[in-house]
């Protein structure tokens, strides 16, 4: 479905950092350009809000993961990680992530969810049927529900072009600048850009980096 993305509309971005961490490691064996995928799917908008929904684990070698994403303008929504009685691990930001784009709703022209998980379709039609606001999604469509695209009014496919937003695929570049944040905006800079961009952490010892940035085991 076409739509028409004004340059005045006011717009929130809602980050899954566990979907695109895992489409990215499993389709392409790369990393996001997380302030590639902001830039690209805010399209020369007003950006209001960035959201980054991450986990923290116990050793917490995530810290410069986090710092790198708040230089980007891009704010971190951490939520400890849960073991189990038996080892297994958990941490879950769907429910949080769908309360912020509604309590933010009111105040937006259109939000855009940055994931492929089709258990947001019920969020997708209450922000669109309910609040009127113009719904979009940025994922991997190779790795994104059926449903999820068809019930958003705009779908950005990164497989489409996936060295525009991956670190380390075919010598994609790294680095992003978001207008008005970010290095630029502190240096008073706006029309320059730098090259600052939000890595995982590396992969090291025993330990699945996955379940550093999931909290899943």
């Amino acid at each position: 479905m076409a739509i028409i993305k004004h340059k005045s509309q006011r717009v929130g971005i809602f980050i899954d950092t566990q979907n695109l961490y895992h489409s990215a490691k499993n389709l392409y064996k790369a990393k996001v350009n997380f302030g590639q995928v902001v830039k690209e799917a805010v399209a020369g908008r007003i950006l209001i809000r960035a959201i980054a929904y991450v986990i923290r684990t116990e050793s917490e070698e995530e810290k410069g993961f986090f710092d790198a994403l708040n230089k980007l303008g891009i704010e971190t929504r951490v939520k400890d990680i849960r073991v189990f009685a038996g080892g297994a691990k958990k941490a879950d930001w769907d429910i949080g992530m769908a309360i912020d784009a509604i309590a933010q709703a009111q105040k937006l022209d259109a939000i855009i969810l940055a994931t492929g998980d089709g258990d947001f379709v019920p969020l997708v039609e209450y922000l669109k049927y309910t609040h009127g606001v113009q719904v979009e999604v940025i994922a991997f469509g190779k790795s994104s529900s059926g449903q999820l695209r068809e019930a958003v009014d705009d779908f950005i496919d990164i497989c489409e072009d996936p060295k525009n937003y991956l670190i380390g695929y075919r010598g994609g570049k790294g680095g992003s600048w978001i207008p008005g944040f970010g290095a630029t905006a502190a240096a008073g800079k706006p029309n320059e850009e730098v090259d600052v961009v939000a890595e995982e952490p590396e992969e090291g010892g025993d330990e699945d980096p996955a379940i550093k940035m999931s909290g899943e085991a």
